[in-house]
C-alpha cells in the first residue's frame, strides 16, 4: 500500500493523546466535548473531543476505518488541495460534526462526548462518494458500499431517536454530511458521476 504521511501522522497524533487522556484524568477532562466549558469559550472542545477515545475499542474501530478509507481519500485529494487542506479536512469534519451536537445539548451540563467517529464518518462517506458499489466488509460481511451507507443513515438516524446507547449518532450522520458536501464542493461533477454509476453496477456489464 503506498504510503500515505497525513493519515498515518493523524491516526499516530489520536492514538498518543487517548492513550494520555486515559492514564492522567485531568487532560481528559479538559479535551473532552462538555457544553457548559464551550459556552464559556473553551471552542477547542470542539476539536480536541475527536483526540480521545473512551476505550481501546472505541479507539482501534476508529482508526482501522480511518486507515483504509483516508488512506485512500488522501491519495485522491493532496493532489487537488494538498497535504494540508487533507489535513484540515478531517479535523474540519470533527468540529462540523459535532456543531449539531452544540446546539441540541448546549444546555445539557450532563452531556459530554468524545470520539473521532463524525471525522472517520466524514472519510468513509467521501469515499462512498466516490465507489458506491465497491465491497466493503462489515462484520465480516460483505456488500456494497451504497448498501451500507443506506443502512448506517437509516440505523444512525433510528438510534439517534432512541438516544439509549450512549453513542452520538448524531455526530456520525453530520460527519458523513460534511464528507459529500466538501467533495461537491471540490467537484460539483462527481454528483452526476456517483448517479451514473450508482445506475449502471458493475455486475450488469
Amino acid at each position: 500500500m503506498e504510503v500515505t504521511p497525513i493519515t498515518l501522522g493523524l491516526i499516530a497524533i489520536t492514538v498518543a493523546i487517548s492513550l494520555l487522556a486515559w492514564r492522567r484524568q485531568g487532560w481528559m477532562q479538559r479535551l473532552i466535548y462538555w457544553p457548559p466549558a464551550v459556552n464559556r469559550g473553551e471552542w477547542w472542545r470542539l476539536l480536541t473531543h475527536g483526540l480521545i477515545h473512551a476505550d481501546g475499542a472505541h479507539l482501534f474501530v476508529n482508526m482501522l476505518v480511518l486507515f483504509f478509507f483516508g488512506s485512500t481519500m488522501e491519495r485522491v485529494l493532496t493532489g487537488a488541495i494538498g497535504p494540508v487542506g487533507f489535513a484540515l479536512f478531517y479535523l474540519g469534519g470533527i468540529v462540523v460534526a459535532m456543531l449539531p451536537t452544540h446546539l441540541r445539548h448546549m444546555r445539557d451540563s450532563s452531556y459530554r462526548s468524545l470520539g473521532a467517529s463524525g471525522a472517520v464518518s466524514a472519510m468513509l462517506f467521501a469515499y462512498i462518494l466516490l465507489q458506491p458499489w465497491s465491497m466493503l466488509i462489515v462484520m465480516i460481511v460483505p456488500m456494497p458500499a451504497i448498501v451500507f451507507a443506506v443502512g448506517y443513515v437509516w440505523y444512525s438516524v433510528w438510534a439517534d431517536r432512541r438516544a439509549g446507547d450512549n453513542v452520538n449518532h448524531g455526530a456520525h450522520m453530520a460527519g458523513a454530511a460534511w464528507g459529500v458536501v466538501f467533495m461537491l464542493a471540490l467537484e460539483p461533477r462527481l454528483l452526476a458521476r456517483f448517479v451514473e454509476r450508482l445506475a449502471n453496477p458493475p455486475w450488469l456489464g
